[in-house]
């Protein structure tokens, strides 16, 4: 409880903000073998910007991820889906995120995989504001299937459980 009489802000000041990609990540959860096996990875966002609006549905997100900055802990594993194969990253270098509306407990927009957009929408769970800087927490389920990702049916999962860390600081 703040007992100084001081307001604690639910949104950010109004503006533009970086996403710092030192402090912002990606991390998912998917399944491997026939759904027997569990796999964890993670993304390396390499920026982007929030642009904070009155009313807040005004507000904008544009994020860009490094797809050859897929992190599973295995090598051969890494490969594999940076291949043509699967997220073909030499032709497709980025996945991107824009919003299109914006709201206390969401982020609707339009996602881009392998040069497929589609819908997507992100659940905000946490959200953190402090006078220039910000850190908001969301997750999605993504059908891999949906942005044309369709090798090993069957032995990688359909499926992808992410969950978006970003933290943005005022330009």
């Amino acid at each position: 409880m703040d007992t100084t009489g001081d307001t604690v802000p639910t949104t950010p000041r109004l503006g533009r903000y970086l996403i710092d990609p030192d402090r912002s990540s990606v991390s998912f959860t998917s399944s491997h073998v026939f759904g027997l096996l569990p796999v964890r990875g993670t993304f390396a966002i390499r920026g982007g910007t929030v642009d904070v609006a009155a009313p807040l549905s005004a507000s904008q997100v544009h994020a860009e991820v490094a797809a050859a900055g897929l992190r599973t802990g295995n090598a051969r594993r890494d490969a594999a889906v940076r291949s043509a194969k699967f997220l073909d990253t030499d032709r497709y270098p980025l996945i991107t995120f824009t919003s299109g509306r914006v709201d206390d407990t969401t982020v609707s927009g339009t996602l881009t995989v392998c040069g497929v957009a589609r819908p997507a929408s992100l659940s905000i769970v946490r959200s953190e504001v402090c006078t220039d800087v910000f850190t908001v927490r969301a997750t999605t389920r993504v059908d891999r299937t949906r942005f044309g990702v369709t090798a090993a049916r069957g032995m990688a999962g359909r499926h992808l459980g992410l969950t978006v860390e970003v933290r943005c600081v005022r330009a």
